[in-house]
């Protein structure tokens, strides 16, 4: 008998794009039961928004982007993909199983992304800023050259 350990996995999901906030939280208690039936759980997840099909998906040029990381059991992905291919506001979905380390550091990157992200924001604009008050100093400024005179010829 195989031994049942829990993996980790990140499942990128495509739903409709005429849901709004409330509906798509909706969906994911939908996902977080299919995944408690087969032993798992919700780590993070990340909404990425409404976005621009590359192709349409029944007959949809958008789709909302959800991007969830959990872990499962190795048998319980076919229940869980088999599952998204019925529940009907799933266009499109992938199941990807990653590494420990992979899936701290895609947790972690994450964070420290979302930290730097807001901390970074004001020094760029100070540097940013510097730079042009520098640019400004630096070049020198036109002064009105006599007019040329006629050479003689």
């Amino acid at each position: 008998m195989r031994r049942s350990v829990l993996r980790s996995y990140q499942s990128v999901l495509i739903v409709k794009p005429d849901l709004d906030e409330a509906q798509v939280d909706q969906v994911l208690e939908k996902i977080t039961e299919f995944l408690s039936k087969n032993n798992g759980s919700i780590v993070k997840v990340e909404k990425w928004g409404k976005k621009r099909l590359s192709y349409r998906i029944n007959k949809s040029r958008f789709g909302y982007y959800i991007n969830i990381y959990h872990t499962c059991e190795s048998i319980g992905v076919s229940a869980l993909e088999a599952s998204y291919k019925l529940y009907d506001l799933v266009l499109k979905f992938l199941v990807i199983r990653l590494a420990d380390k992979e899936f701290k550091l895609a947790i972690e990157r994450d964070y420290d992304a979302e930290a730097e992200g807001k901390k970074d924001s004001p020094a760029k604009k100070d540097s940013t800023a510097k730079k042009d008050s520098t640019a400004k100093e630096d070049s020198p400024a036109k002064e009105d050259s006599p007019a040329k005179e006629d050479s003689p010829a």
